[in-house]
């Protein structure tokens, strides 16, 4: 093989440049296939999922303290996870809640007073009147097609239930 002055031969020159164009090839390949998503200035909630018309919540058994952690909320329509205090069986005062856009998240809420050991809670869905301003009289819980309440009973524990998924 015939060498040049820089002592390289000219089948090296060859495999680098053919290693250069499909270098180049593939990484125009996956910049031009991956979609473009404009960044948010919201780093408290998590992207939608898969979108749904129905309204849902999951939650399980919290461990005391000033954050209730939500396991997932669906919205159709942007609203709160409102978090209320057990009233004689019922939901009672509001002592924390969260503005969520229409989708599926994950999320926490702080509290403006913490749950104690031996507690039962509620997470009840309200709608929002447009404002993302929470007012308990003008974004009413949200309701199923039965005409209940959309909530989900919680209880505070120190060993509370683990969700794994």
């Amino acid at each position: 093989m015939e060498q040049n002055a820089n002592g390289i031969k000219t089948w090296q020159w060859v495999v680098t440049v053919v290693v250069i164009i499909v270098l180049v090839i593939l990484g125009y390949n996956m910049f031009k296939s991956s979609p473009t998503v404009a960044p948010t200035d919201d780093t408290t909630t998590n992207p939608p999922t898969t979108m749904n018309t129905a309204n849902r919540i999951s939650i399980v058994d919290q461990a005391p303290g000033n954050i209730v952690y939500v396991s997932s909320v669906q919205l159709a329509a942007p609203g709160y996870v409102v978090i209320h205090k057990d009233k004689a069986g019922t939901p009672g005062d509001v002592i924390g809640y969260k503005y969520f856009e229409a989708g599926i998240y994950p999320g926490q809420i702080t509290l403006t007073s913490p749950t104690v050991e031996g507690g039962v809670y509620y997470a009840m869905l309200h709608s929002d009147d447009g404002d993302k301003v929470f007012n308990s009289a003008k974004d009413l819980p949200l309701k199923d097609a039965s005409g209940n309440i959309i909530m989900k009973l919680f209880r505070v524990t120190l060993t509370p239930t683990e969700l794994k998924g």
